[in-house]
């Protein structure tokens, strides 16, 4: 993000781009939820389709599972980071 937020930018640019980057950071990880196949047989068949290797039903369950935790994980951390952002906000005072 410092990239994209450099001193040259000017500050409205930079808005946007942190407010897509933490859009695209809690839609990424839902999307992917919401699309995992339910059986290991249609992650099998994805996994043949878009590579060509085919994997037993064992391995596509665990591919699965892995896939379930890891989307888990990433919407409970960013859920966390904005919650501690809220608690922890600076007092306006008018």
């Amino acid at each position: 993000m410092r990239v994209a937020c450099s001193s040259a930018s000017s500050s409205s640019s930079c808005s946007v781009a942190r407010r897509t980057l933490d859009a695209a950071a809690w839609i990424a990880p839902g999307a992917m939820l919401a699309l995992i196949p339910k059986c290991p047989a249609c992650v099998a068949a994805y996994v043949l389709l878009w590579t060509g290797v085919g994997i037993s039903m064992s391995a596509a369950g665990v591919i699965r599972t892995a896939l379930l935790v890891l989307c888990v994980a990433a919407l409970a951390y960013l859920a966390a980071r904005y919650a501690w952002k809220f608690l922890h906000r600076p007092e306006v005072r008018p």
